[in-house]
């Protein structure tokens, strides 16, 4: 998406950003599955927010109006996209803001570099943000000189533990508390030697650490929930306040925003408010909303620049199955309820958007030839539809994908075939007859030759019915 809104479908570069994985999410989940601690950690997490989220959406009679409701404000969103954010851009401006237009990762990593280079600070304060790890934007700062300190709790862990996020809410969902004071001890300046694994002291820590940090550095980076065209106003959300003194404290903040958050009105926050703690972390509200409009002499922020991301948004909106992974709030609700993710864990996926949304939202951004074992990622249960805050269909995307993902010639080739037979009728009777055979493969289809067994060793082979509807059908 261009600055004049003209759509240009192009997909997230290679070799910068996290949203490929260093191999195939079989492969990986392999290693993952082989490490009963981390099924433990994951257990207990989601387990526990499950619970907690449970229980206040059961609080609302509403419910699933309020997620019709979300679901049509982002349809609305994605339909009208380039006005929007063409007026998002004039309400910032107007307010004392400006408005950089970034086309992939490696724009708006060099954007936010030069603007910290302009200031003449090394150092910049992060609010918790999936679009700056998503372009890589903490390695960019570092190759030149500039070192960013995460000051969200999990990130902080995950980047002290020179370690990547694994859930979109709770960064460090794989850790439990000796693995976190460990790192805390091993990684962290003027940790006490006699810290222990109680989470109000490796909280008091992290808070000591973080309190010079916050008074001393002029620059802050973060993110946005939402962005607001109406009147050019930006939200982020968070729980522990630490967004609070970043968006408040430093001379400069730079705000890096995929496109897909901009909301039309003020009022719709009236919905997205109560979907998205209640979904994500199973309270009735934020602990901290922030907002801020421009510029407000005196106070806050004296300089204000937003960078609006596209690296390949633009290509999802183009498909019209695909783009409802654009709808997402970042609840990490889908994780949270998916039997493959609490397996696996979020380092399985490869990408910084790992669970169901990352298996329809990543290989849309980098084209599914490059994430093309993600679609697969899923047993189709449906849960993560049920328990989406903005009903997006993960499900039928999955399907989507997988037929859009390249295929071995070989299956193809079975496919094509399979359809060759399905389309005569007399050779489907003969097919139908030769399956009475199928039962000298053994049980479920385990004795296939190769390459075929490698299709029965994911999948249960039907048994054959000891007569046919065809045969029923002529004896009566």
């Amino acid at each position: 998406m261009t600055k004049e809104g003209t759509a240009i479908s192009t997909h997230a570069p290679r070799g910068v950003g996290h949203l490929r994985g260093d191999q195939p999410f079989p492969a990986a989940a392999k290693v993952a599955l082989a490490d009963p601690q981390l099924r433990r950690n994951l257990q207990h997490a989601t387990t526990t927010i499950r619970g907690k989220s449970g229980r206040v959406i059961a609080e609302l009679p509403d419910w699933q109006e309020l997620r019709s409701a979300g679901s049509a404000l982002k349809a609305y969103t994605m339909a009208n996209l380039p006005g929007l954010l063409e007026q998002l851009e004039e309400k910032v401006t107007a307010a004392g803001g400006v408005v950089h237009w970034a086309a992939d990762a490696f724009e708006a990593n060099r954007i936010v570099t030069d603007l910290v280079r302009q200031t003449g600070e090394r150092r910049v304060i992060k609010v918790k943000s999936m679009a700056t790890q998503e372009i890589g934007l903490n390695e960019a700062l570092e190759a030149d000189g500039i070192t960013p300190v995460e000051t969200d709790l999990a990130e902080l862990i995950v980047q002290l533990g020179h370690d990547k996020p694994s859930h979109i809410l709770v960064p460090a969902i794989h850790r439990n508390r000796s693995e976190i004071r460990e790192i805390f001890l091993r990684e962290m300046p003027g940790a006490d030697p006699a810290l222990t694994d109680e989470p109000s002291e490796l909280a008091g820590a992290a808070r000591r650490y973080l309190r010079e940090t916050f008074l001393s550095t002029k620059v802050a980076v973060s993110g946005a929930n939402f962005g607001i065209a109406e009147t050019g106003t930006l939200a982020v959300v968070e729980s522990e306040g630490n967004g609070r003194m970043c968006l408040t404290l430093p001379d400069t903040l730079i705000t890096v925003m995929g496109i897909e958050k901009v909301v039309p009105a003020w009022q719709d926050l009236e919905v997205f408010l109560q979907l998205l703690p209640r979904a994500s972390t199973g309270e009735r509200m934020n602990p901290y909303t922030s907002m801020w409009t421009g510029v407000t002499p005196g106070d806050g922020p004296q300089n204000f620049h937003l960078v609006l991301l596209d690296n390949g948004r633009t290509a999802v909106l183009a498909d019209e199955v695909g783009r409802q992974a654009l709808h997402c709030i970042r609840c990490s609700a889908c994780l949270n309820v998916c039997p493959v993710y609490e397996r696996t864990g979020g380092h399985a996926y490869g990408s910084v958007y790992p669970g169901p949304i990352g298996a329809v939202l990543s290989p849309q951004l980098t084209g599914v030839e490059d994430n093309a074992s993600l679609p697969y990622a899923s047993s189709l249960c449906g849960a993560c539809f049920d328990a989406c805050p903005v009903k997006i269909d993960i499900p039928s995307i999955l399907v989507h994908l997988r037929n859009e993902a390249p295929h071995p010639r070989s299956e193809r080739a079975a496919m094509a075939a399979a359809a060759y037979t399905m389309d005569h009728p007399k050779l489907y009777e003969r097919a139908q007859r030769a399956a009475r055979l199928a039962k000298l493969l053994g049980k479920r289809g385990r004795g296939l030759p190769p390459p075929l067994n490698g299709w029965a060793s994911s999948r249960d082979l039907p048994e054959p019915p000891a007569e046919s509807f065809r045969d029923w059908w002529r004896g009566r």
